[in-house]
């Protein structure tokens, strides 16, 4: 039987920052946020790509949490808003443009501008990755290059699933760090 561990202790301990505190409330909440994505996505990808950013939005922004809320609602409405974010996203980017009263889909067939823009773009986030530590660097090559799971990525790494979970949620951010810097200096 699983100890329940006390969510206000570690909400105020993750306020904090103490990541076994972090890790503690992913591991207690992970299966809640994921079911409640699973329905909602009915694809187990997506509903653990929205899991993921949910807990990375959630403790990004843990000092907002105020005790009156249960913890679990509010990493679901933060779960909820996410999803809606990225339906309106995939919407905006297959939805008809409209140009001049005359509508269009837009060019399936990417220009040659279009595929050198996107070679530079990849060239750039690939040297970016390089200046990640080597285990926040493997975890995001094998999940986004390699589109392994994270259960293969925890066997792959011999690490337990939620260790793989929270050093990917790391690895992205220290990535968006590293991107920031680098798009500030320009």
């Amino acid at each position: 039987m699983a100890v329940t561990p006390d969510v206000q202790e570690l909400i105020n301990k993750a306020k904090k920052a103490d990541q076994k505190a972090f890790r503690a409330l992913l591991n207690y909440f992970w299966d809640d946020v994921y079911r409640f994505q699973l329905k909602r996505t009915k694809d187990t990808y997506e509903a653990e790509e929205v899991t993921v950013q949910t807990f990375a939005r959630a403790f990004d922004k843990i000092e907002t949490y105020e005790s009156s809320f249960k913890f679990k609602t509010w990493l679901i409405t933060i779960s909820k808003n996410i999803h809606i974010d990225l339906t309106r996203k995939q919407k905006l980017k297959t939805s008809e443009i409209e140009t001049s009263g005359v509508s269009q889909i837009a060019d399936a067939e990417p220009t040659v501008e279009d595929k050198i823009i996107k070679e530079q773009n990849l060239s750039n986030l690939l040297s970016q990755i390089k200046e990640l530590q080597p285990h926040y660097r493997e975890v995001i090559e094998l999940r986004f290059f390699k589109e392994m799971s994270y259960k293969e990525i925890a066997v792959r790494t011999e690490q337990p699933i939620t260790n793989v979970k929270v050093r990917l949620l790391r690895a992205k951010k220290l990535l968006a760090e590293i991107i920031n810097q680098k798009h500030n200096k320009l």
